[in-house]
């Protein structure tokens, strides 16, 4: 027998304990050249049956694999011959085993009292709730690339994923004052009140959509989780590779004549040429610099109700704000990384009292964790207040000239903004 083996009769009681009646969990850790793997496994119900779901975290990567009682009884037997330091521990109804291997080799093993405990297999589908397990989304991510071939949430796709989510979930939000009412025996074009669940269809602009995980995604949470019955979806790019993948997965997942792509320059597109009268909401996920003003820009002038957009790169403000050295804020802007913060704040703040001066209760949170991309700050705005109030454009005016710039939304809405700015000029 090698050092740190374990002996047979120890191997024989692990293998009893965990394929016997009562397991409850295995959990062993690794310890290798200062760093640690470890692999659980424990029983939960799938479809009705019982098998068995392992974990490994290797270096921080973690995957996930289902077994049933045979590929279980092999997979116990890669952790029995598991070589080097390590501690095993075992959990089953009548009591626990704790195996612990020192680096020089010895084995000491340590059980409980006898308890009895109630063993509750636990379903597979436990999990945190989120607006992407909200409906059956299998299909749905795997088409989009967010999932492998088993369901299960790629690695490198985990930040997006949270993303999505955490996007939805403001999106719902923004929704609540909503009525959403299904008309089931309402037919396309009948004369219904007009709102989110009437016959009247609900239309989201993607501006900017990329890859389109979050146009595919919006459609399916809107109709299925929210149950609002008439949505349509356009996602708007101007790269061509990307309309055409994303018109792709839209077709696979029989989507045609519900979410369309566009392939367009985001400075000249308008709703009108793809025959829609308007668009409800405008939403932007990381559409780059000035991209995200022309988001903003295309909800006003769309009339739409809602904006919801998260910014990406920020350069506009840093071509006119530069280095002073007889600026109260010198020792903040010789720092590029400092000044590079500082632009992108103070171009959502000209952004949000842009949308206020025009209309719009605007906020600006936090929509992500900033593990999942530094870019989470997004502004909601909803319109429904009255235009120009004094206090919101005085507050942009004094900002705006401390600074000596004029922002390029600013520029771009300048028609609309004209008779709001020039009164208090």
């Amino acid at each position: 027998m090698e050092r740190g083996e374990l002996d047979a009769a120890l191997a024989e009681e692990i293998r009893a304990r965990v394929l016997g009646e009562g397991f409850m969990k295995i959990v062993q850790t690794v310890r290798r050249n200062g760093k640690t793997f470890r692999i659980s496994m424990r029983p939960v119900a799938i479809g009705g049956e019982t098998r068995y779901q392992a974990e490994m975290v290797d270096d921080g990567q973690v995957r996930v694999k289902n077994f049933d009682a045979n590929g279980a009884a092999e997979g116990l037997e890669e952790i029995i011959d598991q070589k080097g330091a390590r501690d095993l521990h075992l959990m089953t109804a009548k009591g626990d085993l704790h195996v612990r291997v020192t680096r020089k080799g010895h084995v000491m093993a340590t059980r409980s009292a006898e308890m009895d405990r109630v063993v509750k297999v636990q379903p597979h589908d436990r999990v945190k709730k989120t607006p992407l397990t909200s409906f059956e989304s299998a299909t749905l991510l795997r088409v989009i690339g967010l999932a492998d071939g088993e369901g299960k949430i790629r690695a490198s796709m985990r930040g997006k994923y949270d993303q999505v989510n955490e996007f939805l979930k403001v999106v719902e939000d923004v929704l609540k004052g909503e009525k959403v009412e299904k008309c089931e025996k309402c037919e396309l074009g009948e004369k219904v009140e007009k709102g989110v669940g009437g016959v009247l269809p609900f239309t989201v602009v993607d501006w900017g959509c990329g890859k389109a995980y979050l146009t595919l995604a919006l459609y399916f949470y809107l109709t299925q989780t929210l149950g609002m019955p008439n949505v349509r979806v356009v996602g708007v790019d101007r790269r061509q590779d990307v309309i055409a993948s994303a018109t792709k997965m839209a077709e696979q997942l029989d989507l045609v004549d519900k979410v369309v792509f566009a392939e367009a320059d985001l400075m000249s597109f308008d709703i009108s040429s793809l025959g829609f009268e308007r668009a409800d909401m405008v939403i932007s996920l990381h559409a780059c610099d000035t991209a995200t003003d022309e988001a903003l820009a295309k909800g006003v002038e769309w009339k739409a109700r809602y904006i919801v957009s998260a910014h990406c790169c920020q350069h506009e403000l840093q071509k006119s704000i530069g280095p002073d050295a007889n600026s109260p804020f010198a020792g903040v802007l010789r720092h590029g990384i400092l000044r590079e913060r500082l632009c992108d704040i103070l171009t959502d703040s000209f952004r949000a009292m842009i949308l206020r001066i025009l209309g719009f209760k605007t906020q600006v949170v936090e929509f992500v964790s900033p593990d999942a991309t530094a870019r989470n700050i997004l502004l909601r705005a909803e319109f429904g207040v009255k235009p120009g109030q004094g206090g919101t454009v005085s507050e942009y005016l004094n900002l705006r000239d401390y600074w000596h710039v004029t922002p390029w939304l600013e520029t771009r809405l300048s028609k609309m903004l004209e008779k709001y700015l020039t009164r208090y000029e």
